[in-house]
């Protein structure tokens, strides 16, 4: 089943830093389970024997949850192709869990990041914080996306294709950016960025600036919180962001705005304003 999961259209779907992840705990999982009967799948226990051997990486969650959700998906593809009647790691059996509701760039976070952050970092900080797209999918933006207006991008995680209005601060931006390649994104030696260079960079400059507890992945939550906090619409957010609808309610409701006091001070003036207009009639 692992065979045919790496021959599916749907790993071959997925980006390639996607696909070097899967191979990597694929590998792990064949070692442990390439033996064990497909037959063995039907039996109840077969999950606790899973969840055994996850609980064998719990002192790296996330290692944990990698591994159990490569499982899972290798199942769920066998499963969808008739091979297996049943997934016995479907749902739960995820151990990290992330609390980022407070994990937001504010304005003084913006100002102190860019503030020391050489040119090639400031780039890729402007891009995520207005365009809220993932660290991988902006490294590979060539300049050909950009037509001085929009940015046209194809996300490498579902592969949603997305026409982002450049915001005036980013287009300056861009338009002010030393051209060196077909990246926009580039190294000081003018060369495209590793995913593994970049993160080294990036944390150099966050240390520099104070920065400790932000990732740059909390840019992607903070661009729907800001354009939130500007009273768009989930519709309006989800066309930027490319997150669905629902995940764009889940982000707003449960993990980023619960606690933003600028929605709330939004809130209460919009309800002064309605009032006074209710009393004036």
């Amino acid at each position: 089943m692992i065979a045919e999961f790496k021959a599916s259209a749907e790993f071959k779907a997925l980006g390639d830093a996607s696909k070097r992840a899967y191979l990597s705990y694929l590998r792990n999982i064949e070692a442990e389970f390439g033996d064990m009967a497909i037959e063995a799948l039907k039996d109840p226990r077969v999950r606790g024997v899973f969840k055994q051997w996850r609980d064998g990486m719990a002192v790296t969650p996330r290692k944990a949850d990698y591994a159990w959700t490569t499982l899972a998906r290798v199942l769920s593809v066998a499963k969808d192709r008739g091979r297996i009647s049943v997934n016995p790691c479907e749902r739960g059996g995820r151990l990290y869990e992330a609390e980022r509701s407070d994990k937001i760039w504010t304005e003084a976070d913006i100002g102190r990041l860019l503030s020391v952050a050489p040119a090639r970092l400031a780039g890729a900080f402007m891009l995520a914080l207005w365009t809220g797209q993932r660290q991988g999918d902006l490294l590979r933006l060539p300049w050909s996306s950009y037509d001085g207006k929009h940015i046209r991008l194809r996300q490498g995680k579902g592969g949603r294709r997305l026409k982002i209005p450049v915001g005036e601060p980013l287009r300056k931006h861009l338009d002010e950016m030393k051209r060196v390649g077909p990246m926009i994104l580039t190294t000081v030696y003018d060369t495209p960025w590793t995913g593994d260079g970049f993160r080294s960079s990036w944390a150099t400059a966050c240390a520099k600036a104070g920065i400790v507890e932000l990732t740059f992945h909390d840019l992607r939550g903070s661009a729907v919180t800001r354009l939130a906090i500007a009273g768009c619409t989930v519709p309006e957010i989800a066309a930027i962001t490319g997150h669905s609808l629902k995940d764009v309610e889940d982000i707003v409701d449960k993990h980023y705005l619960s606690r933003d006091q600028a929605l709330a001070e939004t809130a209460i003036r919009k309800l002064e304003r309605r009032t006074k207009a209710v009393n004036r009639l």
